[in-house]
């Protein structure tokens, strides 16, 4: 009998040279004549029930894990017992196991997988090495960007774009894997060749339901790097080196605290940047704040183990801009003023922003810090993110973020639960986005800092399912080009 890979191969060439179609994306006018038709299980609805409307449109065959007993004895039916991961083992026999012909890294974590992935494409783009990346910010092919919908696409996208990636002539590629894309199966079917793991805090709790969860789905990803791979992990972090309990991939630490194979030490850091000692080497760089010592120290090391000298990795790495929306700093061309755009969505995030804000500034220099948070996520760090944003700012101004189809009242007044009695005269609550803003740059007078979080380099704002253009960047350099102080 076929190893089921192979049937499922042999079922995907089917499709004719397009891909194949899946229930979590169901739509009729999709579905051609001769196509594959995947019937996978999402979260809000079921593949299968739109088996018969896929036959009904030309599908020939389909995979999927429970088979109707009105099923045609004319067309394919392949049972799996997973058809998400049945779905990944196809895509990537279908376009030919394109993750064979790269060096694939993949990195996950709570917080610094953009930065990070960024970092590292950024890296070996300027030493020569034609580089691809799958990010939350953007996917590249080379110097190609290709617009980026989530964190890490489905399992047809991934390999259709790693597939682009190698007939362009990437040899290495860097994608961020989240915990939705391992429980998914979005990255099985892939062959790594090395994994990084970066921090764990808080997040996606509505998703995971405890942090164990959660835990045990990141260490999946370790768990299945094949052998000859290498995992690389932050032993700061208490959860560092339980990821690597299992895997067989040749294991690598990182540090800033302990002794590990990559370790660094901060000589200084201020807000034009770091100067760090790295693994014995001086290195000065244009990223701000301990978090991102982290994520120059994970670069540094990912580098090395792809076979990079020290040397070389350190030269092009002080020079690095990041990723936008990161701690991003805007200037305000008429005064002393300075705003700050970080993607800070999560209590940890935000107060390692926060915190990094307050170690740098002179002490006479206010904070200003415009934060919301996102409706049908995570509730529970909703009082948390308010409570740190009003007890670390000079004065906080609760605003909408991606309401999506929650009212922003709602989730400003569960922000407000949170703040301490001694705080609340430090908050302000401004439904709307732009004047939250405008407010926040207004109080901030001649040289204040403005922080706006929570969506870093996201262009719009998700409300009643509608994405209306929104750039945090963008309102915050308007608002300095149009006051006078």
């Amino acid at each position: 009998m076929k190893h089921l890979s192979e049937i499922l191969a042999g079922v995907a060439a089917l499709d004719e040279g397009d891909r194949p179609v899946t229930g979590l994306e169901f739509d009729s006018r999709r579905v051609k004549e001769g196509q594959v038709f995947v019937a996978v299980k999402g979260t809000q609805t079921d593949g299968h029930q739109y088996i018969s409307a896929a036959l009904g449109k030309g599908a020939v065959a389909v995979v999927g894990e429970v088979k109707p007993d009105d099923f045609p004895t004319d067309k394919v039916w392949v049972t799996v017992k997973d058809s998400a991961w049945a779905l990944a083992q196809m895509s990537s026999a279908f376009y030919g196991h394109p993750s064979r012909d790269l060096k694939l890294v993949g990195v996950t974590g709570t917080n610094g997988k953009t930065t990070t992935v960024t970092l590292l494409h950024q890296l070996f783009t300027a030493m020569g090495v034609k580089a691809g990346l799958l990010s939350t910010i953007e996917n590249k092919i080379g110097g190609e960007v290709l617009v980026s919908t989530h964190t890490t696409p489905d399992s047809v996208a991934i390999n259709r774009l790693l597939r682009e990636m190698v007939a362009e002539g990437c040899v290495v590629a860097f994608m961020e894997v989240s915990s939705h894309a391992i429980d998914q199966h979005r990255v099985s079917g892939l062959e790594f060749a090395g994994g990084v793991f970066t921090n764990l805090t808080r997040e996606h709790l509505d998703y995971h339901g405890t942090m164990l969860d959660y835990l045990n789905v990141k260490k999946k990803f370790f768990d299945f790097l094949p052998k000859g791979s290498f995992a690389l992990a932050n032993i700061d972090d208490k959860n560092g080196l339980v990821m690597m309990q299992n895997t067989k991939a040749e294991k690598h630490t990182l540090a800033l605290k302990r002794m590990a194979d990559f370790s660094a030490k901060i000589r200084s850091n201020s807000l034009d940047g770091l100067h760090l000692e790295m693994n014995g080497h001086e290195v000065y760089a244009r990223l701000i704040g301990r978090f991102n010592a982290y994520n120059l120290l994970t670069a540094f090391g990912v580098a090395v183990l792809l076979g990079e000298s020290e040397e070389a990795v350190l030269q092009v790495l002080s020079g690095l801009p990041g990723a936008p929306g990161r701690f991003e700093k805007v200037a305000d061309p008429n005064s002393k003023r300075m705003g700050i755009v970080d993607y800070a969505h999560t209590p940890d995030a935000l107060e390692k922003v926060l915190d990094t804000i307050n170690e740098l500034k002179q002490p006479t220099v206010d904070l200003f810090t415009v934060v919301g948070c996102g409706g049908d996520r995570d509730k529970t760090k909703r009082p948390v993110m308010g409570a740190l944003a009003a007890a670390k700012s000079t004065q906080a101004v609760f605003t909408s973020d991606n309401p999506r189809s929650e009212e922003p009242e709602v989730i400003i007044r569960e922000m407000w639960a949170g703040v301490a009695a001694e705080d609340q005269h430090k908050v302000l609550d401004i439904v709307n986005r732009q004047s939250a803003i405008q407010t926040a740059c207004r109080l901030a007078g001649n040289e204040g800092i403005v922080l706006v979080a929570g969506k870093g380099h996201e262009k719009y704002q998700i409300v009643k399912g509608e994405k209306i253009p929104f750039d945090d960047k963008a309102e915050l350099l308007n608002e300095f080009l149009n006051t006078r102080h």
